[in-house]
């Protein structure tokens, strides 16, 4: 028969087997950037309150579930701490447990860390309704809470509240983008309903970014959308850039590509890139500095009427929200900074063959943007660069 022990006898037993640290230990190894993982057991209500600087949040009840994905390296130092000291030595005892060789638990814990007056941060926190709405999100490793910070806080502008516009933008604000940002000038034309999602029968004759406007609030009543109900050009596109993270690039027509590549490169912007054709698509991320631009890849434009539009050659209407999501995830891929983004690769899509191919694309040194020497270094005009007769109006 086991003996019976109390709570204290338990923790006292605890205590002596697994390997404790000092608060002033902790805070000299993480002053001088020692390699360790830092883990905060508490719950969410006591670290709404404040954390050590550089803690990664795994409550106490989640951590043998969750700790794999955290660090999978089972000799790296892992230092724990909750409150007082007692959860994280009961945490680290079950790690070893599993098998981790090299876990700490910090004694004094974040009240003794917290009246010492070493550094902590109080992070932005989310509400209960939007831990409620992004559920979904918190519980996957690569997102949870901090992730779903970045994306609440993150601004975007789409170019284009078209094809392409709409499943971006419409999956972006489910996702909880925070601020995004729509640029177009046209209005709602019933020949648009066949493939823009984000417009209806009645937005027919509206303009466009009202009508994407009203129904990405619908979805999402908090995402900020900032409307440039405008025709983007040369003498706008820098001032409208500067406030997003990301430009989407969702437009049909080469004067705004070569215009949105240009400013995004001038200002230092990373662009998502989609474009469709009949059924055929193609999305990339051209990043400065990590990737070639879209000169390095088209240096000219094709001559006017080589490449018809969706007007001329018709669209099947399902392609642009295929290629749209794709834009979305990347734009969500740079925001978590996760994953493998598509910078210096070109994915295409044939819907006909329901085929996926990816092809590395080179960084061209002689591109007269983004090269060694580059020529340009202001934004030129873009219809008589592709020989389009000036836009009326």
């Amino acid at each position: 028969m086991s003996q019976r022990m109390s709570s204290q006898e338990l923790l006292a037993q605890v205590k002596g087997e697994v390997n404790e640290m000092s608060m002033e230990e902790l805070k000299e190894k993480l002053d001088r950037n020692a390699d360790l993982v830092l883990i905060d057991v508490r719950e969410q209500d006591e670290v709404d309150q404040g954390v050590i600087v550089g803690a990664t949040h795994i409550p106490r009840g989640f951590l043998e579930l969750r700790i794999e994905n955290t660090e999978s390296d089972r000799n790296r130092e892992i230092v724990l701490y909750c409150a007082g000291g007692n959860r994280s030595a009961l945490a680290a005892q079950s790690l070893e447990a599993m098998g981790y060789t090299n876990v700490i638990s910090m004694r004094e814990g974040y009240t003794g860390w917290s009246a010492a007056g070493f550094p902590t941060v109080q992070e932005r926190n989310l509400s209960k309704e939007e831990r409620l709405r992004y559920s979904r999100h918190l519980i996957v490793p690569e997102i949870g809470e901090k992730g779903q910070v970045k994306i609440l806080d993150a601004r975007v502008l789409l170019v284009g509240s078209g094809g392409l516009g709409s499943p971006s933008a419409y999956y972006l604000a489910a996702a909880g983008v925070g601020t995004i940002g729509l640029v177009d000038f046209d209005v709602v034309d019933v020949t648009n309903l066949q493939r823009q999602i984000i417009h209806g029968t009645s937005d027919i004759g509206r303009p466009k970014v009202v009508s994407a406007q009203e129904t990405i609030n619908d979805l999402n009543p908090d995402c900020n959308v900032i409307l440039h109900e405008t025709r983007l050009m040369a003498d706008n596109i820098m001032e409208i850039i500067k406030d997003y993270d990301i430009i989407v690039d969702g437009c049909d027509n080469f004067p705004t590509r070569y215009l949105v590549n240009d400013a995004c490169v001038l200002a230092g912007k990373p662009n998502v890139h989609g474009s469709i054709y009949q059924f055929d698509g193609y999305a990339t991320v051209f990043h400065p500095d990590r990737g070639p631009c879209y000169r390095c890849l088209y240096p000219e434009p094709p001559p006017p009427g080589a490449v018809p539009s969706c007007d001329e050659a018709g669209v099947l209407g399902v392609l642009p929200g295929t290629v749209g999501l794709i834009q979305a995830t990347e734009t969500l891929k740079l925001i978590l900074d996760q994953g493998d983004p598509l910078i210096g690769r070109i994915l295409m899509y044939d819907a006909l063959d329901m085929t996926f191919q990816t092809f590395n694309v080179q960084k061209d040194p002689s591109c007269p943007l983004c090269g060694e020497n580059p020529t340009i270094t202001e934004l030129i005009d873009y219809e008589a660069f592709c020989g389009f007769a000036p836009a009326a109006g």
